[in-house]
């Protein structure tokens, strides 16, 4: 019995943030109420309150689990190159025709960073908020960062080049792919500027 309870609780958690999350992409933050999104879920505010204290914490519960699944997808991702390569140049490339592949199955295209929307909107989130959303960012530059340095071992670039600015162009092009891809509505820009990322990479290291 107790099981079922909190089956159904995480149930509804994760419906809460499956419709806030498509609220503030579409809309912004501030675009999004919580009594749109208890109209949606179905539940009172008692039962939103529940799960988050407030719309602060529905943020944080909402870009954590943004983050773990980007984390989750770039993972396998990596394990599958890794699998296949154990050359790390090699398997650089392989991840990120992977990722394009990923990127270029999406039925609709990709619905949006969610980290990018709330730094749009960062004075609406409060301190700790804001920290995770830069966290969440230096995350990203270090680890794949750390890929740059292994393979920088092996090729030294041909070009002069600060290893975590090409770490940071990963995100710059993603997130601009996705901007992009929405505004000219071609989901397929979004895959076709990882590959010239890619492209890219191989030209600072193989020349």
């Amino acid at each position: 019995m107790t099981v079922n309870v909190q089956s159904k609780g995480a149930q509804t958690r994760e419906r809460i943030l499956d419709v806030a999350q498509t609220s503030v992409l579409r809309k912004g933050f501030g675009g999004t109420s919580i009594d749109e999104i208890l109209c949606e879920v179905g539940i009172t505010k008692s039962g939103f309150f529940y799960h988050f204290r407030d719309k602060n914490d529905l943020a944080k519960g909402m870009l954590q689990r943004y983050l773990d699944t980007e984390w989750m997808i770039f993972d396998e991702l990596f394990q599958q190159a890794d699998a296949l390569s154990e050359d790390p140049l090699h398997a650089f490339l392989i991840f990120l025709k992977l990722f394009a592949d990923k990127m270029g199955d999406l039925p609709n295209g990709h619905p949006g960073c969610l980290a990018a929307s709330y730094v749009y909107q960062d004075y609406l989130f409060n301190r700790d908020v804001r920290a995770m959303t830069t966290e969440g960012h230096r995350i990203w530059r270090r680890r794949f960062g750390e890929r740059l340095a292994g393979i920088a071992e092996q090729y030294p670039p041909r070009v002069e080049i600060d290893l975590q600015d090409l770490a940071d162009m990963l995100s710059a092009v993603a997130d601009g792919g996705i901007i992009l891809s929405k505004s000219l509505s071609d989901p397929q820009i979004l895959p076709r500027q990882i590959l010239q990322f890619r492209n890219y990479v191989k030209f600072v290291f193989l020349g």
